[in-house]
């Protein structure tokens, strides 16, 4: 017997239309390439949101075809999320910061119809123009900032403007594609992951429970991971689903600046990866100053280091979600929020559980398994690989017809990984970054995270280098704080006093900076590679 219930598709444009309806009044405010901040409500979102939809079906896009994005955290690259994907094509979000020939691949792969760009990245379009063929490229300004280029541009507010408001969102296949995001982190060319209407607004959904980023309309949110990078963590979708403020910084990503924002704009939830966090922590120290209403942040793309978390909650008051996800996921996998025995524990231990990665939401599973792919145990202490399956957890990768990652319906996500009795996850390592000493693993995450405890550090690398005798052996590469007369010796028995013995590395090397990826993370790969015989000499 089948219930007697209604079937109402999981739509990107519906989050819209819910956020117009219960919270037309409610604010975005955006600091614009154009240097000055707009503001404007999810009603102006909503309208402007529409007009854009019809300008591109003007344009001649379909459903299902691809419309890419290069641009910062903005109301105009809003405005395409919902437009785009509202309308039945695909948004597709592209890195900046990746080589002009990874973008190249990715743009001929996805097969973009538009191309959408804010004037920061003209030279970037411009460098593309050899695999841009027919696609029609729109400058994200007015028609007074439009620059001069070789190129034929449209401009983005005469689009907008030429169009009446009366476009009406399709009643679309939920499970049609609604957006896509190529991987950073794998080897050989990016892989495209190819989200769903259903998968996006699950997502949404699981993202804004109270044990997860606890979101709301009471919330003002500041998204620092940039709307290029896994659709900033899904969270303009959650945004719109609850109604919270929302305020976008642009391209001004200094602690200066951010914090001027969450200072001015009553900030109360903000999002990023921990290199953000650092210029943010250090601008604070130097002027002497707190947060007067942020009281949330969310940190992940990388382990939380424990000085970070100990700024943040000791220091300002500021409570650390420590999160773990992958593009693959959509990216939410799993939230470091206590449950209601852990409040009552002793600091010390809130903390050693705050540095993990957490738990997953519903609609998300998890489990470990060995290198013959055998479960094992959540004791805290069987270390394996983690694989996932959910609700928004990839299937496949686009036009990638033939292969696919998934193992008897699991998702390997190349992390090693224990699980607690409580189901909090902890990352000990990706599996190609683990440090495997005559036999035994060593994580270099939790050395970086001991690490970088000491005042003297600014930030700390933890990395395998080979070994004579042990065949890898940790060698640790630090960035000393600006005035710190921090001594190899000092800092190794600083990490020995905290690891077991034959954890603390072998030796120390202080650098003036680590090598940073696309999407904010250390190219350990690089370093590898630059100091794999460091420790080989005699």
């Amino acid at each position: 017997m089948q219930g007697l219930m209604m079937q109402q598709p999981l739509l990107v444009s519906a989050l819209l239309e819910h956020a117009e309806r219960h919270h037309g009044e409610r604010e975005i405010v955006s600091r614009r390439v154009e240097g000055d901040l707009h503001r404007y409500s999810y009603r102006d979102l909503a309208r402007r949101s529409r007009q854009l939809a019809a300008a591109l079906q003007a344009l001649g896009v379909g459903q299902g075809e691809c419309v890419g994005t290069l641009a910062w955290n903005g109301h105009r690259h809003l405005e395409l999320y919902y437009a785009v994907s509202g309308s039945g094509a695909v948004l597709h979000t592209l890195n900046p910061r990746l080589h002009t020939d990874q973008l190249a691949y990715i743009l001929q792969h996805a097969d973009d119809r538009v191309l959408c760009f804010d004037l920061s990245f003209l030279a970037i379009v411009e460098a593309l123009a050899p695999v841009l063929g027919g696609r029609r490229l729109v400058a994200m300004c007015d028609r007074a900032s439009m620059p001069p280029s070789v190129l034929e541009l449209l401009c983005f507010e005469e689009l907008v403007d030429a169009q009446p408001d009366g476009f009406e969102w399709p009643r679309l296949d939920e499970h049609a594609a609604s957006s896509l995001c190529y991987t950073s982190g794998t080897t050989g060319h990016p892989k495209g992951v190819l989200y769903s209407h259903r998968s996006t607004v699950l997502h949404s959904l699981a993202a804004a429970l109270p044990d997860a980023l606890n979101l709301s309309a009471r919330d003002a949110l500041l998204p620092v991971v940039p709307m290029f990078h896994v659709n900033a963590w899904g969270l303009p979708y959650a945004a719109c689903m609850v109604g919270a403020k929302l305020v976008l910084p642009g391209p001004a990503l200094d602690g200066k600046s951010l914090y001027t924002l969450i200072e001015s704009e009553g900030v109360t939830l903000s999002a990023g990866v921990p290199t953000v966090w650092q210029g943010l922590l250090s601008h604070a120290r130097d002027i002497g100053a707190g947060f007067s209403a942020m009281r949330r942040t969310v940190i992940g793309g990388a382990a939380c280091p424990a000085a970070m978390l100990e700024a943040f909650e000791a220091t300002h008051g500021v409570q650390v979600l420590h999160a773990w996800g992958m593009t693959e996921l959509s990216p939410v996998g799993a939230v470091c929020s206590f449950k209601p025995r852990q409040y009552s524990l002793p600091t010390l231990e809130q903390r050693a559980l705050q540095l993990k990665q957490g738990r997953s939401p519903f609609g998300i599973d998890m489990k470990i398994v060995d290198a013959d792919g055998r479960e094992l145990p959540w004791n805290a202490k069987a270390a394996g690989e983690l694989m996932v399956r959910g609700h928004w957890v990839a299937n496949g990768y686009f036009r990638a017809e033939g292969s696919s990652p998934i193992v008897d319906g699991w998702f390997p996500t190349g992390d090693i990984a224990t699980i607690d009795a409580d189901g909090f996850m902890q990352i000990t390592d990706r599996s190609k970054d683990v440090i495997k000493s005559g036999g035994e693993w060593i994580s270099s995450i939790e050395i970086e995270s001991i690490a970088s405890l000491h005042p003297g550090v600014a930030s700390a690398v933890c990395i395998a280098a080979r070994h004579p005798k042990w065949d890898e052996r940790p060698l640790l590469l630090v960035v000393r704080k600006s005035g710190a007369e921090l001594g190899e010796g000092e800092l190794l028995d600083f990490i020995a006093s905290r690891v077991a013995r034959w954890w603390t590395p072998d030796a120390v090397r202080f650098v003036e900076s680590v090598p940073l990826g696309a999407t904010g993370k250390v190219l350990k790969a690089q370093l590898r590679e630059q100091y794999r015989d460091a420790l080989m000499q005699g």
